[in-house]
């Protein structure tokens, strides 16, 4: 079967450049947690203060995703996003060069990088819908995913290398770069179908942006297919980053394994990610989409129980931390992919940057939560306690879907938009077409 997006070269340019960026991301994923640690002797509360701070600006992205949806040109946010994160991480090396870096310039720089993070992806939604046919959804999903994952594979013993090698803040001088090198390949993409525009009102407006932002949260709080995996995804979410803030933590401390080692298990358990974003279309088309997206949320989480029991010779604890990464990787990539092809299908083009902020608000916005809950437990219980909690309560995010109608969706690209009326009586009337 011929792939839909053969001969996209568009896509293949924004393809390349989100690959440089996620393999540059996962240098860092394993160098701030590492700086605070080791170099500034991080308590677990302060770690954990660090991955909240850096999913802290979601809780402003319903705002921002509102705004982004009067903007005329959302390649250009892309890049603008790209250019902030490669400055602010650029400011770590630049002190480790004197000497001067602190756990307030950590916690800046998170705040920063995790703000522009955000612009780009409330501004992705639309251009990506721009720039790949509806009948390559699954198709593209599952492309970007599959890079993320091998950088997830590959990145990790890159990182741990580096950090070895370099020390942690002058290794976070590749992700800098790499956000540079994303700026100039999305930069010239063109899309074939011309940016919509802020028709509905006068883009610098407060009442604009705030109507609109009203609009999107609505629109998501009332749509069957939305409402359900924004329940889905915000639980499992904050259960894993409860988890997920103290792995590195966890490893390195309780199990005594080095930044090298850890680097190496989370690349190996990298394969599951990959094997997963790889596998999710194929999946999807054999027992339906939707089905998929049940066993995701389920494998995703659950796996996060092996930590706790991990022990043993070193190599042991190197490999159940592999095995937890895999099994957990392979969960996430059959989770998302088709939802994010499932998501794509049925919002209107004309809300998707306010419908993706409204989401990421909620689904996102609770991470930093987990992550300073995850703290208090991890301080309070223990570690491992910690992570048995985090593995139970992402596990029964599966709840909020098998009630609502997306565990009977078979393929995406059949799913009509379904134009719900808005709040503000800006919308249109729309019967519930989604095709099964």
């Amino acid at each position: 079967m011929t792939s839909p997006l053969r001969g996209h070269r568009a896509f293949r340019r924004f393809w390349a450049g989100q690959a440089v960026s996620q393999f540059g991301d996962r240098v860092s994923e394993l160098a701030l947690p590492l700086i605070a640690v080791g170099a500034l002797d991080a308590s677990t509360a302060q770690v954990a203060g660090l991955t909240a701070a850096l999913w802290a600006p979601n809780l402003a992205a319903v705002f921002l995703g509102a705004w982004v949806d009067g903007r005329p040109d959302q390649r250009r946010l892309l890049v603008l996003a790209d250019l902030v994160r490669a400055a602010a991480l650029a400011t770590l090396p630049v002190a480790a060069l004197f000497g001067a870096v602190t756990l307030g310039q950590l916690y800046a720089v998170a705040v920063v990088t995790g703000a522009a993070g955000v612009l780009f992806g409330n501004a992705y939604a639309p251009f990506f819908a721009r720039l790949v046919p509806r009948s390559a959804y699954l198709a593209a999903n599952s492309r970007l995913s599959g890079t993320r994952s091998a950088a997830q594979l590959a990145g990790p013993a890159l990182g741990g290398a580096l950090v070895q090698a370099l020390t942690a803040p002058v290794a976070v001088l590749a992700d800098a770069v790499s956000f540079l090198v994303s700026a100039l390949l999305v930069g010239g993409v063109r899309t074939d179908r011309p940016p919509t525009d802020g028709a509905d009102g006068p883009d610098g407006a407060d009442g604009a942006v705030l109507r609109r932002a009203r609009e999107g949260l609505g629109f998501v709080l009332r749509h069957p297919y939305l409402r359900a995996s924004l329940g889905c995804c915000t639980t499992v979410n904050f259960f894993t980053f409860l988890g997920y803030g103290l792995t590195v933590l966890f490893a390195g401390r309780e199990l005594g394994l080095s930044a090298g080692r850890i680097g190496l298990a989370f690349g190996l358990g990298a394969t599951g990610g990959l094997l997963g974003a790889l596998g999710a279309p194929a999946l999807s088309r054999r027992i339906g989409a939707g089905r998929t997206i049940v066993l995701g949320a389920v494998l995703f989480p659950a796996p996060i129980a092996l930590l706790a029991v991990a022990g043993g010779p070193v190599w042991a604890r190197t490999g159940v931390l592999a095995a937890a990464e895999f099994l957990s990787g392979l969960g996430v990539m059959l989770f998302d992919v088709p939802l994010n092809a499932v998501q794509a299908a049925v919002v209107p083009d004309r809300l998707r940057s306010r419908v993706s902020g409204a989401f990421a608000t909620v689904n996102y916005g609770v991470r930093p939560l987990g992550a300073l809950l995850g703290g208090l437990l991890g301080t309070v219980l223990g570690l491992r306690p910690a992570l048995l909690v985090a593995a139970l309560g992402g596990s029964l995010a599966v709840l909020w879907l098998l009630p609502s109608p997306v565990p009977g969706v078979r393929a995406p690209e059949s799913l009509v938009p379904l134009d719900l009326p808005l709040p503000s009586g800006g919308g249109r009337d729309g019967a519930v077409r989604a095709a099964r």
